[in-house]
């Protein structure tokens, strides 16, 4: 199975095949895509500033902490970077960068994950400290604040700065975007060899040298592109290119995993690690024995403040306990294989497995929310019409709909396992693989992948036992 992976051919094109390669294609498909979301988001303001204080009934809470999180995870593993090709909050683009008038990059310092670690990091801190899963005042200011910072990113900086180095949102889909079923690809290497105008890239301009398409933004150069990190999935390359030899290629679910497709870079290897950890705290933070440990907490560093006692739980979930399982398992596997090279080589080389079950956790977690109310967000957007402008269009609000999981919660649970061991035994596959490219024989394998397969294993059977609790039904009439 592994060398089957490793084998994979693009031979199937999305943008050639009947219908939707010509709903791809189309110049428009994004930016109807991008109207449709902030039309949402500013539904979701209005309705967070003047609707209802009931977090079960709002749509700025039901649709930002249940159903962008469940579709999101359903739009990674079955398709690719949709919310990223949609992102509503670059809408603001043409206005702030006429204003702004942008010629610098961003701090070359800067330009890396880091700053995306922390933006995730401090955004699920935020979210369980002000418990903005209960609020929809601010939820919408949350929303607010964010479209201000994409709106001052491009305005001060080029290339996309906000997307590529600062958005948590946008890291966490271009992390997990790894496991995805469909990557830009070229058609013929040959072809981009010959061409001279990298069009993919500077765009496409017409005679009189106005531009009459823009290139990748995120300089993503179509011939060197290895996976999708850092794709929004815009297909600007796609329509700039002249020769029509850019492809989104249909390819096997976490593909460039497998081929160790990922830059060697130590932030980014980091991250992977650090997400997986972080889906165990923000599971953790909604299951009862988080109470406890609160109270201990609160006891044992005399306070009672919230935001320490929480800062405290985060720092050691989400930073230290990562950061000192990537170095330990890094420093065992070498110890325990008698290989060489310095911790940072191997945290690379075997952190990428971690996206894998990162993203089994996470998706059990999001779909949980999501199949247990999917269909709340039509009784809180008739509420919305109805209530809050006074334009009923689409009747009065049905709550009994929002009752209605689309399966008993012991099919939930299953497929929450489901997710998680998915997640776990594809891990496992793509450390075994590295393992093997490192070593000559089975057993050196099995002695260097011994300590990270055990470590993903801990991982997983942390998330059995949290997903097996009760769990709070956020922004849920059930909750």
């Amino acid at each position: 199975m592994i060398n089957l992976l490793a084998r994979w051919p693009f031979h199937i094109h999305l943008l050639t095949a009947p219908g939707i390669g010509r709903l791809l294609r189309w110049k428009r498909t994004r930016l109807l895509w991008r109207w449709a979301l902030f039309t949402l988001a500013a539904i979701m303001i209005i309705d967070g500033f003047f609707g209802s204080p009931l977090a079960a009934k709002n749509t700025a809470t039901i649709a930002a902490w249940v159903h962008y999180r469940g579709l999101i995870v359903l739009a990674l593993l079955f398709f690719g970077n949709l919310f990223c090709a949609g992102c509503p909050f670059l809408l603001t683009r043409g206005v702030a960068r006429r204003l702004g008038r942008p010629a610098h990059r961003f701090p070359k310092p800067l330009r890396n994950k880091w700053t995306a670690m922390v933006a995730l990091l401090a955004m699920l801190f935020v979210y369980e400290w002000l418990d903005l899963w209960a609020s929809p005042w601010l939820t919408a200011w949350v929303i607010v604040a964010y479209f201000l910072a994409a709106f001052l990113f491009e305005a001060l900086f080029t290339h996309d700065a906000f997307c590529l180095y600062v958005c948590p949102l946008g890291s966490f889909n271009f992390l997990y975007s790894g496991v995805s079923p469909t990557q830009i690809a070229s058609n013929d290497l040959q072809t981009c060899r010959e061409c001279a105008g990298h069009e993919c890239i500077n765009g496409l301009h017409g005679d009189d040298g106005r531009l009459l398409q823009q290139g990748c933004q995120l300089e993503l150069y179509v011939p060197t592109i290895q996976g999708n990190l850092n794709c929004t999935l815009c297909l600007d390359c796609v329509r700039a290119c002249p020769y029509d030899n850019v492809a989104l290629a249909a390819r096997l679910p976490a593909d460039e995993l497998f081929r160790r497709a990922r830059p060697r870079r130590l932030d980014t290897a980091l991250l992977a690690i650090m997400a997986a950890f972080l889906a165990l705290v923000n599971a953790f933070a909604m299951t009862p024995p988080i109470y406890g440990l609160q109270k201990r907490l609160a006891i044992i560093l005399h306070t009672r403040s919230e935001f320490v006692v929480l800062g405290v739980i985060f720092v050691i979930g989400a930073i230290l306990s990562p950061l000192g399982a990537a170095y330990g398992a890094a420093w065992l596997s070498r110890r325990l294989s008698g290989g060489d090279g310095d911790l940072r080589s191997w945290i690379i080389r075997y952190g990428y497995s971690f996206v894998a079950l990162g993203f089994g956790v996470w998706a059990a977690h999001y779909l949980f929310h999501f199949l247990t109310g999917p269909l709340t967000i039509i009784p809180a957007l008739q509420g919305f019409f109805a209530n809050v402008i006074d334009v009923p269009i689409l009747g009065q609000p049905d709550w009994s709909m929002a009752a209605r999981g689309v399966a008993p919660l012991p099919v939930i649970r299953g497929v929450q396992m489901a997710a998680v061991l998915a997640g776990l035994l594809t891990g496992m596959a793509i450390i075994w693989r590295a393992a093997a490219e490192e070593t000559a024989t089975r057993q050196e394998t099995l002695r260097a992948a011994v300590i990270w397969l055990l470590l993903l294993l801990l991982i997983a059977l942390i998330a059995v036992y949290l997903f097996l609790l009760p769990m709070e039904m956020r922004g849920n009439i059930l909750g």
